[in-house]
């Protein structure tokens, strides 16, 4: 979701109007490289309104979301292409988004709307909606996949919500933990935003909006604490991996390289991640030593007004 720029906000079937000054060109196209195999810069997300979420499947299968209507693209990485898979009921939006491969799940975090979705990635049927808190009081921005379920941040209230997934890939009830410490400012207009998961689940990690930092969170209790050494301006979606994480910073136009410690207790930028095809990004996901990163195009107001809404892939 948007972190910077001046805001005037209208909570109700308006979900509130972003202006800012970035402008940014972004292009499109497929180019081939010595080796021969296909090596993708963008793709369209074909018909979208609005985009911001992105979640990779099983091969090179991804997801996407329009961000306000809430319909979900799937792709192909490989290849280059994209197509209208859920058209959503009216009143839904997408943000973050994880998979769980093995039960082939689909987890959407709802925006503005206070609700998170679960759907078939077969078939697209939606077999679990969540109603988090009520329109416009929650903003159910994230979500990432343990062993035992999926976390969703909110970037209005100090807390997550969790859906249990059981063994047999049925998704629960669910829970609000409170949040403690660092994590819990809100005094942004976007607070906690993308979120990970450490392999084993027994903490998770949080990026701020607001204030720029990464925060490790305790999923038993809700305390938490700050990765020292870390400043990431308008982080937005996160990814974590092997003691490195990538995060999305929107309107830097960059995604950051983080090394962190073993212990998750301080980490440094040992790089940024450029591309002329950014436009205000918002979320990645990790294909071969590629990222998939959606092009959110904030910088046109929100709602986002762009003609067309795509994936760019780069380096990480």
């Amino acid at each position: 979701m948007p972190t910077t720029g001046t805001r005037i906000w209208k909570m109700g079937t308006a979900f509130g109007r972003l202006v800012t000054l970035l402008v940014v060109a972004s292009t499109a196209g497929i180019t081939v490289p010595a080796d021969g195999s296909p090596l993708v810069e963008s793709i369209v997300l074909p018909g979208a309104t609005s985009a911001e979420g992105i979640a990779i499947g099983r091969g090179s299968t991804f997801y996407a979301g329009d961000l306000l209507t809430g319909n979900i693209f799937r792709g192909d990485l490989q290849n280059g292409t994209a197509a209208l898979f859920i058209d959503a009921p009216a009143g839904r939006q997408a943000t973050g988004m994880v998979v769980d491969v093995s039960h082939g799940l689909l987890f959407v975090a709802g925006g503005f709307t206070g609700q998170a979705y679960v759907y078939n990635t077969a078939n697209g049927e939606t077999l679990a909606t969540y109603q988090f808190d009520a329109p416009g009081e929650a903003l159910i921005n994230d979500v990432t996949l343990t062993n035992a379920g999926a976390w969703f941040t909110d970037s209005i209230q100090a807390q997550l919500y969790f859906v249990p997934v059981s063994a047999t890939g049925v998704a629960g009830s669910s829970r609000t933990l409170a949040l403690s410490g660092p994590a819990a400012d809100t005094s942004g207009a976007f607070n906690l935003n993308g979120i990970r998961a450490t392999p084993d689940g027994s903490t998770l990690i949080v990026a701020h909006s607001a204030t720029g930092r990464l925060f490790t969170v305790d999923p038993a209790s809700g305390a938490s604490d700050t990765i020292a050494g870390v400043s990431v301006p308008n982080v937005d979606g996160i990814l974590f991996e092997s003691g490195r994480l990538w995060a999305v910073q929107n309107f830097n136009n960059q995604v950051a390289r983080v090394r962190l410690s073993a212990d998750l207790t301080s980490g440094v930028v040992e790089a940024t991640i450029n591309s002329p095809l950014f436009q205000v990004p918002s979320t990645a996901a990790r294909f071969g030593n590629r990222l998939a990163v959606v092009n959110a195009k904030f910088d046109t107001g929100f709602p986002p007004t762009a003609n067309q809404y795509e994936v760019v892939l780069v380096r990480r």
